[in-house]
């Protein structure tokens, strides 16, 4: 069983940085790619950022590239999403999303390829 709990979320000014974590209880984590989405208020969910199971290969969305980076730490279960230089277009509730793969370079990039899902966390940008 595979369950996602975002954290990191908050308020920063326009030009900061945040680093969202999700962490799984469970003890599988590394079978899993793992993805980042976003939805901003009035918008449909859309990919941010992806990592393989064996966190070789990323994935990122043209909007964010070179300003967040996704990384994974299977010993603690855990993905992280770093976001620099935060602008107010970053605003949103950030979600982290998990597919048990067997293709160990395998990224994920639409919502409906992931199976399991974390609640979100509120990331807003403003001065």
């Amino acid at each position: 069983q595979v369950q996602l709990v975002e954290s990191g979320g908050g308020l920063v000014q326009p030009g900061g940085s945040l680093r969202l974590s999700c962490t799984d209880s469970g003890r599988t984590f590394s079978r899993y790619a793992m993805g980042w989405f976003r939805q901003a208020l009035g918008k449909e969910r859309e990919f941010v950022a992806g990592i393989s199971r064996s966190g070789l290969t990323t994935k990122y969305a043209r909007s964010v590239k070179g300003r967040f980076t996704i990384s994974r730490d299977n010993a603690k279960n855990t993905v992280y999403l770093q976001m620099n230089n935060l602008n107010s277009d970053d605003t949103a509730v950030y979600y982290c999303a998990a597919l048990g793969a067997t293709d160990p370079l395998l990224i994920p990039t639409t919502m409906d390829e992931y199976q399991y899902w974390g609640q979100g966390t509120q990331v807003t940008v403003s001065s």
